[in-house]
């Protein structure tokens, strides 16, 4: 059977609400004035009963989902990233997660993809903060399959959920067929020297890049797609670090408390010993541009992710810190 065509990530989830509706009552979609933008319109025409626009309040977005949530419903409570992490994170950690209801957040337009939104817009924090909310799911799909996909997992979990969602099209990384779980990464291609972990459409993009610019020089990385933050899989990040020695991460937001952390907390943890580097947002802001300029500025390109990789294989870098996308030799084995 031929592969559809690709389609925008905001189409797809919505495409997957509309498939959960026709079968289980207890779906609500929310959004705070962003329907259009977040794709969802097309659920609120078709089920105008089951799709509620509570206007520019986005504490209050969260707060009605929490009740509907209380009384049965499952609720996908969607608005730009920026505000969901930000205004709605007192509302999302006390009366979603600290009451155990059965949220799922999605914050669309993360990091640089956030282009023209400007800088107030432009969440590199997000992750960050949502990665604090104890048993929070984390998830951040790749491209319009994973995005429909995920959607369907995060209704069937149990539990306060937030998506990460690129709202326009990204080139497809996966087939129609592929299954996913929750808590699991995905390997999309294999090399012994080094080992790349992406976070997110445009980072696992630029990483796949970065695989093919370094295989030209005779360098083969393997790069993983890990796709959900929180439970992060563990068991295949030991796997990888323990063949590979040489570690990048990639992420369209702060490394610190993001995707980088988490590695580097296991890293230590288990006390493997490789050389690591990160790609991702230094203590810096927002700001207006086109994607490709943003991810220039920001130096979360292809090419600094080879550079990264071709650096670590060729030095031994003690340990410290020393600015942005540091190096350093860390373990005891």
């Amino acid at each position: 059977m031929a592969e559809l065509e690709t389609i925008e990530m905001r189409a797809a989830y919505c495409n997957a609400l509309l498939e959960i509706a026709e079968k289980d009552k207890r779906l609500v979609v929310l959004d705070a004035d962003l329907m259009k933008a977040s794709g969802v319109m097309p659920f609120k025409k078709a089920h105008p009963d089951r799709g509620i626009d509570v206007g520019v309040a986005e504490a209050n977005l969260v707060g009605v989902a929490s009740g509907l949530s209380l009384k049965g419903f499952v609720p996908f409570a969607s608005t730009f990233a920026c505000f969901a992490a930000r205004r709605a994170f007192d509302q999302f950690f006390i009366s979603s997660n600290y009451a155990k209801l059965n949220v799922k957040l999605v914050g669309t337009d993360p990091g640089v993809s956030a282009e023209f939104n400007g800088g107030t817009h432009m969440p590199f924090e997000d992750l960050t903060m949502m990665k604090m909310i104890p048993g929070l799911t984390i998830v951040e799909p790749s491209d319009d399959i994973s995005a429909g996909k995920f959607t369907h997992l995060l209704f069937e979990h149990d539990g306060c959920c937030y998506m990460r969602l690129h709202r326009k099209k990204l080139e497809r990384v996966y087939k129609e067929d592929e299954k996913f779980e929750l808590g699991k990464a995905k390997i999309l291609a294999e090399g012994k020297d080094a080992v790349v972990f992406a976070l997110g459409g445009v980072m696992v993009r630029e990483s796949l890049k970065a695989y093919e610019m370094l295989k030209k020089e005779g360098i083969n990385a393997t790069v993983v797609d890990v796709l959900t933050l929180k439970p992060i899989d563990r068991q295949l990040i030991i796997d990888q670090i323990s063949k590979k020695h040489v570690v990048v991460t990639c992420e369209n937001g702060q490394v610190a408390g993001g995707l980088a952390s988490e590695i580097a907390e296991i890293i230590a943890y288990e006390g493997l010993s490789c050389k690591f580097r990160m790609v991702g947002v230094f203590d810096q802001f927002g700001q207006v541009g086109k994607l490709d300029y943003l991810l220039g500025a920001y130096q979360l390109t292809a090419e600094v992710i080879a550079q990264k990789v071709r650096t670590a294989l060729r030095t031994t870098v003690k340990v410290g810190f020393g600015g942005p996308g540091f190096g350093m030799k860390i373990g005891n084995k």
